[in-house]
């Protein structure tokens, strides 16, 4: 094949697959520059190898080449203690301590007095879509309020949330008590 032709050929199987080629990467290496990089290397490297492609799935092809890139950059680059493996009961344990628990049961309870301290008519658009996961069409059937209505109620419910989290802890305790 000709090299006009295989540089064709090339752009037009693997090139869509650049934004995923790059997502991967990015997860993998938890850098964007790095992912840059070894995207780039990953993509010079299918160039080089796709006169050994044979049709089929051409996304898995490069994302195979950019997971061994990936892999191969973080041999030479990191410490070995880096790329360990996630162990999530392990992480799990050493996150719930009593201070961590009790630092997650205050915040649930601050977020709760928040909510509540809302208007109905907020409190019901905000917990129709944040928790409900209700869309605004399906908000606007539910309270029978124009869909522009829900969605500047859904803005100022939210804003009246965020002033209400953001105050000082202190300032809280002391209505408490």
């Amino acid at each position: 094949m000709f090299e006009g032709e295989q540089k064709a050929r090339f752009e037009a199987t693997v090139l869509p697959h650049l934004d995923a080629a790059f997502n991967l990467a990015r997860w993998l290496l938890r850098n964007r520059t790095d992912a840059e990089d070894v995207t780039q290397d990953a993509l010079l490297r299918a160039f080089r190898a796709f006169g050994t492609y044979r049709s089929g799935n051409a996304r898995a092809w490069l994302l195979q080449i950019v997971r061994n890139t990936c892999f191969t950059w973080l041999r030479q680059n990191r410490m070995a203690a880096e790329f360990m493996e996630f162990d999530e009961a392990t992480m799990q344990q050493e996150n719930e301590n009593p201070e961590t628990l009790a630092m997650a049961d205050s915040d649930r309870e601050r977020l709760t007095r928040a909510l509540e301290s809302l208007p109905e008519s907020f409190r019901e658009i905000l917990v129709l879509r944040e928790l409900e996961g209700c869309s605004y069409k399906e908000i606007a059937e539910i309270t029978s309020r124009p869909i522009g209505t829900v969605m500047s109620g859904l803005a100022r419910a939210r804003l009246q949330l965020r002033n209400s989290l953001s105050q000082p802890a202190v300032k809280e305790a002391r209505r408490a008590l």
